[in-house]
């Protein structure tokens, strides 16, 4: 294991420096060239479409996360809008008194992993590192990023105003996925005798389906999820991530007159040291970072699109019924879910990630004694990113007149229509969102580092050495992922996310029934805390 990491990191550093000394495009090329040949067909399968007309298909993936979504709305009830206030409550505070509960039954389910006690979290008395609302921070920042910025601004580009509706519909019957795969993420975790919390799908999957005497499918789907989450947060969740902040902040801020002009790398390792100096610190220093930038970012941008909306205010019902009236013609309805899935979620590991399985193991880290108040928090997830963030970018786009639609653009030129939109209310806000955009990679970054770490110490072990070996990669990358153009690597990596939900997808299903039992117990809770 040791031999093959430092292999790696020989071959990163060995590519740098002969980048330095070579034609750094040539071999961008190249590396790019060779690695799409060899992982193209991984790619096509992961993201092949159903053919809806001639010349509009949906990936298939996407159909099992919108399956999902809706299945698990219809079997737990429609608690995506019937516990929308008690998710609110447990963030607010409203619910902790129930977490000193000394009288605390322990769960039904007996977790016995190698000789560990049962039920770890209540038996060790350990009840996790981060409080509701850190774990809500972590998890959005990973989630909040390029999607919310430039894949709204595509999406509308090929699906006109009325992809809109049907992104706010896909945002709410994501909160029920969200609030099933967290859950599962609380109810089956690991604390070492440090008190670091081990949790997500990995964890479900491998002790959930034992349970259900299905030991050898659990491990595989374990060891495939980790797998992938691996990849995925070397690419997309980090190289993708620097690559899109530094082309940005050389647009936007006129770098190409100044000394940082062509220099990705310089860049990278600026944003390699500061993710490096948070990552270390593991999810209590990540949460503490995150739960003062994501309130911050979503505070500074939402207050711009507020006012470009309120400036342009007599316009509003013209955008309202442009969005419904186009989300039921050809163009809104085939436009519409294609654009946002394919291009929005996408380039944003489908933006909230409802159903990938990646925001568990954020949440698997909160303080409580009941899993099932941390998948009603998680349920909040979809609603604040798609719901609310990308519905007011959207608006903003359609009535400050920046939508084309036919156009085929780029995420950067996503990013610098919505930039020019909240320009036209306030002059100097492009400079503020390129912060913007900068501060949602490296709050990304830090919070997939964290996810692939999880994993990559399932994989491999928990181990220190282990744990520095995956955070140096994790922070070469950065620097790559600033310098070098490898879009087959970014494209591979998406394809590692979105593979992500398969063996997830299958947990979900086979352990919702364990998630029914939780809810319960915490409902339960809740009504008797209330009526004394």
């Amino acid at each position: 294991m040791k031999k093959i990491v430092l292999m790696c990191i020989s071959f990163f550093a060995y590519t740098y420096a002969t980048a330095q000394e070579t034609n750094l495009g040539s071999i961008d090329q190249q590396v790019n060239d060779n690695f799409k040949n060899a992982t193209d067909w991984f790619v096509d399968a992961i993201l092949a479409e159903i053919p809806i007309t001639s010349q509009v298909g949906i990936p298939w993936v996407l159909v099992v996360l919108l399956f999902g979504a809706s299945y698990f709305t219809i079997y737990f009830k429609g608690i995506n809008f019937g516990n929308f206030w008690t998710s609110i409550n447990i963030v607010r505070g409203k619910y902790d008194d129930l977490e000193s509960s000394s009288d605390l039954e322990v769960s039904e389910a007996v977790h016995t992993i190698e000789g560990d006690q049962p039920d770890t979290v209540r038996v060790e008395g350990k009840d996790g590192e981060v409080s509701h609302f850190q774990a809500l921070t972590a998890a959005l920042s990973a989630t909040v990023g390029l999607g919310n910025v430039a894949g709204v601004a595509i999406a509308l580009s090929i699906g006109g105003a009325g992809a809109t509706f049907w992104m706010i519909l896909v945002g709410l019957l994501g909160m029920a996925s969200k609030f099933v795969e967290c859950t599962l993420g609380v109810a089956y975790r690991e604390i070492d005798e440090n008190g670091t919390v081990y949790g997500g799908p990995m964890y479900y999957l491998s002790k959930g389906l034992k349970e259900k005497g299905l030991t050898t499918l659990g491990k595989i789907l374990a060891v495939i999820f980790a797998i992938m989450c691996v990849g995925g947060s070397f690419g997309g969740g980090n190289m993708f991530q620097a690559n899109q902040a530094f082309k940005l902040f050389e647009h936007v801020t006129g770098a190409e007159n100044s000394f940082i002009y062509g220099k990705g790398w310089l860049f990278g390792l600026v944003m390699a040291i500061f993710v490096g100096i948070v990552i270390i610190g593991g999810i209590k220093k990540i949460a503490k970072v995150t739960d003062k930038i994501v309130p911050s970012m979503v505070v500074v941008y939402v207050l711009a699109v507020i006012t470009v909306i309120t400036i342009n205010y007599e316009i509003i019902p013209d955008a309202i019924y442009a969005i419904v009236n186009g989300a039921f013609s050809a163009e809104g309805v085939t436009g519409g879910i294609v654009g946002v899935m394919i291009q929005g979620f996408r380039r944003a590991a489908f933006s909230n990630e409802a159903g990938i399985g990646s925001a568990s193991i954020a949440h698997a880290a909160v303080k409580t004694k009941y899993a099932a108040s941390e998948g009603l928090v998680a349920l909040l997830e979809p609603f604040i990113d798609t719901v609310v963030i990308c519905t007011m970018t959207a608006i903003v786009l359609i009535i400050t007149g920046q939508i084309q639609v036919g156009a085929q653009i780029s995420d950067e030129q996503g990013v610098l229509l919505t930039a020019k939109a909240l320009e036209s209310g306030i002059s100097w806000f492009p400079y503020i969102l390129s912060l913007a955009v900068i501060l949602f990679a490296f709050s990304s970054m830090i919070s997939w580092s964290y996810y692939g770490y999880q994993a990559w110490s399932y994989l491999f072990g928990r181990k220190k050495y282990v744990e520095y070996i995956y955070k140096s990669i994790f922070c070469i990358c950065v620097i790559i992922g600033s310098a070098a153009s490898l879009t087959a690597v970014t494209d591979f990596s998406d394809a590692m996310i979105f593979s992500m939900l398969v063996p997830n997808m299958i947990g979900l299903f086979l352990l919702a029934p364990r998630v029914a039992k939780e809810l319960k117990k915490y409902k339960q809770a809740i009504s008797q805390n209330e009526f004394v």
